[in-house]
């Protein structure tokens, strides 16, 4: 099927971003390109079904590259092909993913990591498909349902690329967006029976992941190097304060670093569960360290009042912008946010604060973090980082430039 696009949407495939909105599909089309189909309705009288091969075309240019279709999703097109390739087909994606595991061969030699992205969509130009690796277990997640029906042709390529590599269990966590996508128990692709939970290593570090109930594909990976920083930071500090803990990830890190004493502070009980086990694991015992179920805001309230300083604290919400339309009550936010922390950030102190959100921006995201919100005039920018090697990016597409981790002291 062949999908005319608008001058602007050729623009940006011609540039090299992999994503055609549903609203860049030139008007006057037929239905089938337009994606005109009741959500849910099965493909019929010619209408493009989810998974299907599309060719893009524009004004002036018969051939501007290959995609494939997305029923659901507001991206109606994922694009895979510029150049005139044969045809996209499962070897073609096969061939993607071998260049994908290749590139990084050698990344994580030894035992010191072995929980890392394998495949991160578009940045390795393998659209929607992540694959992150957990020591022998390897989890697939797929961003919207244009590759569900592509998994099956799939699973013999991945198993035989990954076996090779000592992968030997595969699972797949629902598509991102689906409502029952995080905490949904994976389902089994390939291999041996994947664990509930596993213990992984990350820069030397024990880690415990969640593989059945935790948030993406068991962990947050792209935090990896800025858990390896907070380490660093965390030499000499006497009280250091986590918010948004999750698993506890920078809080061992702060731990192993030196830190006297590191208070997580999280909503979820469970959290602090698994981040005992890892404390453990490491040999850290956590009673000499605090962990409070709590909402972040409400702590820093309290904290406030009673007057605790810490001079170090790592901040890492959840995502407050999951849209471009949340955007400005996003940024409201994390000032409120920032505010509040530095309220309880002793002098001399560092602030470690993050963003996952592609819709905020390193500028508008360092706008939450001026004098004015922080309402003091001694911090500076000492380093913005963001995701590490194994989740690449491409030049044109924005959207994968998501993570920001601002130091400032």
């Amino acid at each position: 099927m062949r999908v005319h696009l608008t001058a602007t949407a050729a623009a940006a495939v011609r540039r090299g971003h992999p994503w055609v909105y549903r609203d860049g599909i030139a008007a006057g089309g037929n239905a089938a390109q337009r994606g005109e189909r009741r959500r849910g309705e099965p493909a019929r009288g010619g209408a493009a079904a989810s998974g299907d091969v599309v060719e893009l075309s524009a004004e002036g240019a018969t051939f501007l590259g290959r995609g494939l279709w997305d029923a659901e999703s507001a991206i109606a097109v994922r694009v895979f092909q510029r150049a005139q390739a044969p045809q996209l087909d499962e070897r073609a994606l096969a061939e993607r993913l071998e260049r994908a595991f290749a590139l990084r061969d050698g990344w994580f030699a030894g035992r010191d990591t072995t929980a890392y992205r394998l495949c991160n969509g578009e940045g390795d130009r393998v659209p929607s498909l992540v694959i992150d690796r957990y020591d022998r277990a390897a989890v697939v997640r797929l961003d919207g349902g244009m590759l569900a029906p592509w998994i099956d042709r799939l699973l013999p390529h991945l198993a035989r690329a990954l076996g090779a590599r000592g992968v030997r269990s595969i699972g797949l966590r629902a598509p991102a967006g689906n409502a029952d996508a995080e905490g949904k128990k994976l389902a089994h692709l390939h291999g041996p029976p994947l664990p509930d939970r596993l213990f992984v290593r990350e820069t030397g570090v024990a880690m415990e992941v969640d593989l059945a109930r935790g948030q993406k594909t068991g962990a947050f990976l792209d935090q990896r190097d800025n858990r390896a920083r907070v380490r660093a930071l965390a030499a000499g500090r006497r009280r250091v304060l986590n918010l948004f803990s999750y698993a506890g990830g920078f809080s061992v890190a702060a731990a192993l670093g030196g830190a006297g004493r590191v208070t997580s502070v999280d909503s979820a009980s469970a959290a602090h569960a698994s981040a005992q086990r890892t404390f453990r694991e490491n040999g850290v015992d956590p009673a000499a360290h605090e962990f409070v179920t709590a909402d972040a805001f409400d702590f820093l309230e309290k904290a406030h009042a009673r007057g605790d300083r810490y001079d170090l604290i790592i901040c890492d919400p959840p995502s407050f912008a999951p849209n471009e339309r949340v955007k400005p009550r996003a940024l409201g936010a994390y000032r409120r946010l920032h505010t509040a922390v530095a309220r309880v950030l002793d002098r001399g102190g560092v602030l470690c604060a993050a963003s996952c959100s592609s819709h905020i921006t390193a500028e508008d995201f360092l706008a939450t973090l001026d004098d004015a919100t922080l309402e003091r005039d001694d911090l500076r920018v000492r380093a913005i980082h963001g995701q590490p090697e194994d989740h690449p990016t491409l030049p044109a597409w924005w959207e994968g430039r998501y993570l920001k981790f601002v130091v400032l002291e």
